[in-house]
């Protein structure tokens, strides 16, 4: 994909973030404790068409190019965008698979933390669809690292820059965030994100 194809779809995923209200301002608190000017809720975005395909698209380019086969992440964030993005890799003949991570073992059966296609070893991606400091997203991480398996590169719908793209950096763990917020605490398309995977 394009560079200016790549920035197209992500001014589309703002606006239908928009349109969906999955992106509101005002004053809000974040599970964080921390304080936010808006509102985002991402898995309005992962439970609509459009956006799903929007999403899937970009992430699948960077997936195929760094050739990662297994996508996933924390629960229940991760849910929905796995069957989107592994149908439509399906579609292109790419075979990706992919996983959960609980927030606890499950205490019966096989007592699994993370469910799904994943096995020790193997190049994996990570998904959350805001961060903020990281906590789940971060818990997950330490799940699949204790595997152990290898963690290529983190996805996200908004990078809200509030210390958690950080934390990755400091773990030299690459990311990819279609939006992100700005100094003004608006929420816009990610320029300096795509312009690194894209450009």
């Amino acid at each position: 994909m394009k560079h200016d194809e790549a920035i197209a779809r992500a001014k589309r995923l703002l606006e239908r973030s928009i349109e969906l209200q999955a992106l509101e301002y005002g004053d809000f608190t974040l599970s964080s404790g921390a304080k936010s000017s808006y509102y985002f809720d991402g898995r309005l975005l992962t439970t609509d068409g459009e956006s799903v395909e929007l999403v899937a698209s970009l992430f699948l380019d960077v997936l195929a190019r760094r050739n990662v086969h297994r996508f996933g992440g924390p629960a229940v964030a991760a849910v929905p965008i796995i069957g989107g993005l592994a149908l439509m890799a399906n579609s292109r003949g790419y075979d990706l698979k992919g996983y959960f991570v609980r927030s606890e073992a499950k205490t019966h059966g096989m007592g699994k933390l993370i469910e799904g296609h994943i096995t020790p070893h193997e190049k994996v991606a990570v998904w959350d669809d805001a961060i903020s400091t990281g906590g789940s997203l971060f818990g997950a991480i330490d799940a699949v690292n204790e595997l152990p398996a290898e963690i290529d590169m983190v996805f996200t719908i908004l990078d809200r820059n509030q210390g958690g793209s950080d934390r990755l950096s400091e773990r030299s763990i690459p990311l990819f965030s279609i939006l992100s917020s700005n100094d003004d605490g608006l929420v816009v398309v990610d320029q300096r994100s795509l312009g690194e995977w894209f450009g």
